[in-house]
């Protein structure tokens, strides 16, 4: 395992960047072409409009993607919020406590504006005292822009647990997209602890 290429928000990384095994990039469109395909199928312009809302007919405008926040939760404790929109990098300077062999699952809020985000993946690297501890590569899907913010939860996973395992670990993280643009980077601190 390796730690992810450097990048800031909105920046690009190398070609050699691990991508979703077996999948393939489509073809980029814009909203206004996608409105503007099948015209005549009544059922599929309804389907549209249902998934872009009121993106149809305001063309123009950049992709923007906006990630907002990740929540930790898990059964037997209030859900943690880390504020993503804000001062990233007090998200370093205090450690989010976990119970060791607790199952959890992260739900990330965002939000899309302008053009459609094709293939929006979560990439995270953790490591321990600078050693690689796992690796994650989470494709989320593709998301139209809308008013309303995009909500996406993780599948339920289980903390590491035992006593080797206890201590204080280290992501890397990064939302990007099939451009290869990564959206937003972040680091953050976690401490696996026999209770919370």
């Amino acid at each position: 395992m390796s730690d992810a290429p450097a990048a800031t928000a909105s920046g690009h990384v190398s070609d050699d960047e691990e991508i979703t095994p077996g999948y393939i990039a489509p073809a980029k469109k814009s909203v206004e072409e996608i409105a503007e395909l099948d015209k005549d199928d009544e059922a599929l312009v309804k389907y549209k409009q249902a998934l872009l809302g009121d993106a149809v007919g305001q063309t123009g405008a950049p992709l923007q993607v906006s990630v907002l926040k990740m929540t930790f939760m898990s059964e037997g404790r209030e859900d943690i919020e880390l504020d993503l929109a804000g001062d990233l990098s007090k998200l370093k300077e205090s450690s989010v406590v976990i119970k060791e062999g607790c199952e959890y699952q992260l739900n990330f809020s965002f939000h899309v504006a302008g053009e459609i985000v094709s293939g929006l993946r979560f990439q995270q690297n953790i490591s321990r005292k600078g050693i690689p501890a796992s690796k994650l590569n989470l494709m989320l899907g593709s998301f139209g822009p809308r008013d309303a913010n995009h909500e996406f939860k993780t599948p339920l996973d289980e903390a590491p647990k035992g006593a080797l395992c206890r201590g204080k670990y280290h992501a890397k993280c990064k939302f990007i997209d099939d451009d290869k643009t990564v959206h937003l980077a972040w680091e953050w601190t976690f401490k696996i602890q026999s209770d919370w």
